[in-house]
């Protein structure tokens, strides 16, 4: 029997959090700490020192025996160096144990050896973290012991960013400034504080460790580069939602116990669309917090799942022909004192800030669609998007039957008049209640949808952190917002402006609305037709990064400038190219040295089989063509092989850079599905005790 736990006692005990702050901060610091959070002010040193102190002593209590400077650096995970807090031993044998403000604020990691896209070489070492204190510090419980953890921005020796964190931060400080004008421009005097909260929903998949360890496939790449599909895959529907087996259960259980104790407001449990698939959502938090989060959260998915025999797998498509796995972004924007500016109230053709709010949204995205596109481009997305329930490569926004009828009414006769109403669903059964029914209905399809006070960007992938869709989301919208309100700041008859800027943002970006199905050959068509961008790879989506147009709005709003952007599409390049290589090369290794042999050992089995059976009389026609069948499918296997290993070895020659990038994509790519085919075939013909490793069947069913 499982122990049990209150929630509410173990919620938040490993964190640093305000209430712990106020109860071991002397008023004067705990006051100084928080106008540095809320307001952005200068933290001197003998504060931080105050600080320091009692983080270390709070941590130490926990059994910290080291603290480390938590970052995000653009390998697309976190990384950490640990120190102990020893600083010399006393002349009694004993020892000294400290922790200085200026130890909290800044740490030096080495520069050159994260990805910088040029901004930093090698013998330009020097790097900085620095304490991000909007989000709270925490102990991690491992096999390490207790380490203090500081989430921290990362940059160059000259400023640079080299991090997701500063330009999330960057992001965020500029959508406060251009949402605070909005309200102002309403009558709002009280709110203070503009913030963008997020809560992202995170899929993944489970399989058996020691199944896992056969694959080689998943240990080098986290997908698989073969399989065929067994007889029964997701069609009945019968995993989603359906009753969590024990096993995974216990899993769920731990991994809720490891992150409410981290206070990561997990809230959601539930079996996905393809079997072995799960799903974790938590609560809504503010985007930095919530970015910070989400880290944790993949990476207790993996810590508990070890401790449980399984392997977690955030691959965005680890098994071709099931559901991929993504991360359903929810952003809102809300004030400090609780608007929710994305609420549309009971009747939103009456609430007009909701309306500039939202037709800015429409503007932002139609105008800026290929940079949202390419902020969920990663090699793993590549294999998701558009099917199986992922949204399309198109970006559009659903906004539902209501708002929708609400924006014709301004089309077309320049005032709305009315809302759609939800009404009453009847289930026709005496014995059930009556049910309050939404204004609009829900689409899966769609990669940007209104879902009742937040939009959900549904393209965002499964491994993936949720800054960058973010980062984004944010500094288009303050774009958007900006040049409303140079508008309308302008305007004589603020009533009237603001009239005729909601219906021209509504007439001009009402081609990035779309409430069909997203999946369909008609609306490629269409979205052709519209003028939308269809930008189906991740190398096609990096270039987005360095148009005019992008540098521009970042460097407007200083979240980047042009040569962080420069820096990024030469990493994301390299990154492309380096996956693909990876996972080529490893599918040379596993034909070369598993594949193929199993096979030869097959055709040598059936071989013998037919010169026994004929020797004996008997008529041999059924092994005798299932060995042709084998022998074809391996010759083109070997064939298939060569080409792959030829065009790897040619890609190894070029530059890094767009062409090499490219040359992965379209060339390697295809020798890889070249190389896959005959394989997939043969296993469905190979005797399953020769065959070298757990098929899709073993590894999704047997959890």
């Amino acid at each position: 029997m499982s122990e049990y736990f209150n929630v509410a006692q173990v919620f938040g005990e490993d964190v640093f959090s305000d209430r712990v702050m106020q109860e071991r901060l002397p008023k004067k610091a705990y006051k100084a700490l928080k106008k540095t959070i809320e307001e952005g002010t200068e933290l001197d040193l003998a504060t931080a020192d105050v600080i320091a102190a009692a983080m270390k002593d709070w941590a130490i209590e926990k059994g910290a025996t080291h603290y480390t400077h938590w970052f995000q650096p653009l390998t697309g995970v976190t990384a950490e160096k640990h120190d102990s807090f020893i600083t010399a031993p006393n002349p009694d044998g004993t020892v000294l144990l400290e922790f200085s403000g200026k130890e909290l604020i800044k740490g030096e990691p080495d520069a050159s050896s994260f990805p910088s896209g040029g901004l930093r070489a090698t013998f330009e070492a020097r790097g900085y973290t620095a304490w991000d204190c909007t989000s709270p510090a925490f102990v991690r419980h491992d096999a390490a012991g207790a380490i203090l953890c500081i989430p921290t921005a990362f940059c160059s020796y000259t400023g640079e960013a080299l991090d997701q964190k500063t330009p999330l931060l960057r992001s965020m400080e500029a959508i406060n400034t251009q949402a605070l004008r909005l309200l102002r421009l309403f009558g709002n005097t009280t709110s203070k504080k503009v913030t963008p909260s997020v809560g992202p929903e995170q899929e993944y998949f489970l399989v058996d460790e020691k199944k896992f360890l056969q694959r080689k496939d998943l240990i080098f790449t986290g997908r698989t580069l073969f399989g065929a599909m067994p007889p029964k895959g997701q069609e009945l529907d019968d995993h989603y939602f359906g009753t969590i087996r024990q096993r995974i259960a216990g899993f769920m259980r731990d991994v809720n116990l490891e992150l409410w104790k981290l206070g990561v407001t997990a809230k959601t449990q539930h079996n996905e669309v393809a079997p072995a698939q799960h799903e974790l959502a938590p609560i809504y938090a503010e985007a930095n917090v919530a970015v910070d989060h989400n880290q944790i959260v993949m990476q207790t998915l993996k810590r508990v799942a070890c401790q449980h025999g399984m392997k977690c797998l955030l691959h965005e498509k680890p098994f071709a022909g099931v559901n991929g796995s993504g991360k359903h972004n929810n952003w809102s924007i809300t004030t400090d004192d609780g608007i929710n500016l994305l609420d549309p109230g009971k009747t939103p053709h009456e609430n007009m800030q909701f309306l500039l709010v939202l037709v800015c949204i429409l503007k932002a995205v139609d105008t800026h669609a290929d940079l949202l596109r390419e902020s969920a481009a990663d090699p793993g997305n590549d294999h998701r998007l558009g099917a199986n329930e992922a949204p399309p490569a198109i970006v559009s926004i659903f906004l539902g039957e209501q708002l929708q009828d609400v924006l014709s009414q301004l089309i077309n006769t320049g005032i709305a008049t009315y809302s759609i109403k939800g009404g009453t669903l009847e289930t026709g059964v005496r014995t059930l209640p009556s049910l309050a029914k939404d204004a609009t209905d829900r689409n899966r399809t769609s990669p940007f949808a209104f879902t009742g006070n937040k939009f959900e960007f549904r393209m965002v992938g499964s491994r993936d952190s949720i800054a960058s869709p973010n980062i984004v989301l944010n500094t288009i919208v303050a774009e958007a917002f900006c040049e409303a309100c140079d508008i309308l700041e302008a305007a004589d008859n603020f009533e009237d402006a603001l009239h005729d800027l909601i219906k021209r943002y509504a007439r001009e970006h009402q081609r990035i609305v779309f409430n069909g199905n997203g999946y369909s050959d008609e609306w490629v068509e269409e979205a052709a037709r519209r003028g939308l961008p269809n930008i189906k790879s991740m190398v096609d989506a990096i270039p987005t990064l360095v148009t005019d147009k992008a540098i521009a709005l970042f460097e407007k709003f200083g979240v980047f400038t042009k040569a962080e952007l420069e820096s990024r599409v030469e990493i994301k390049y390299e990154s492309y190219a380096k996956t693909i290589n990876i996972e080529a090369r490893a599918m040379i290794d596993i034909a070369s040295k598993q594949i193929i042999p199993a096979v030869i050992k097959y055709t040598k089995s059936l071989a013998d089989t037919v010169n026994a059976v004929t020797a004996a009389g008997a008529e041999a026609s059924v092994q005798i063509e299932l060995l042709n069948e084998t022998s074809a499918l391996l010759s083109d296997t070997k064939a298939a092989l060569s080409k792959l290993t030829d065009v790897v070895e040619q890609a190894a020659g070029m530059e890094e850079g767009p062409e090499r990038a490219r040359f992965f994509h379209d060339v390697v790519m295809t020798a890889m599905s070249e190389l896959r085919a005959p394989v997939d075939k043969l296993e469905m013909i190979v005797d399953k005790e020769m065959w070298p490793m757990p098929s899709y069947g073993d590894l999704i069913f047997e959890v």
